[in-house]
């Protein structure tokens, strides 16, 4: 089934679940993979910005961690005012999945809002899929 409201992308990486979640949970290494907020900096505590690689456009993110569970919730907005919940990522242990101790999956997930059209709701979970890619050959060659 095509999800209408959801769009989630996972992939396997071979490193521990520990080493995914830092890229995941770090708001300025984030910033070296997500093509919607690239070349972070830190404009106040817990609170990044970057620039779009689509639009040229600023687009804030502030990330809300919850590393018991390996899970991170995103908001993220145009300007600090327009920042609402987005998006997620979870990273599961290899070992929940048999896969061993040295390997994980991590999933991105967005959620997709009425005002969005078919277009830009394609484009997002295009782009969380080649994001999946950026992520697995970033932690894959440190």
């Amino acid at each position: 089934m095509i999800d209408p409201h959801c769009h989630s992308s996972s992939i396997m990486v071979e490193r521990s679940a520990e080493l995914a979640f830092e890229i995941m949970s770090d708001g300025l290494k984030q910033g070296q993979w997500a093509w919607g907020s690239l070349n972070r900096t830190e404009v106040g505590p817990g609170l990044f910005c970057g620039t779009s690689t689509f639009t040229g456009k600023q687009a804030f993110v502030r990330l809300h961690v919850d590393r018991a569970r390996f899970q991170v919730d995103y908001e993220v907005g145009a300007t600090r005012d327009a920042m609402q919940f987005r998006n997620m990522s979870r990273v599961i242990p290899g070992e929940v999945l048999r896969m061993g101790p040295d390997k994980c999956v991590v999933t991105l997930i967005t959620w997709r809002l009425a005002t969005q059209a078919d277009a830009e709701w394609t484009q997002f979970g295009t782009i969380h899929e080649a994001e999946m890619f950026l992520i697995k050959g970033l932690l894959e060659r440190a």
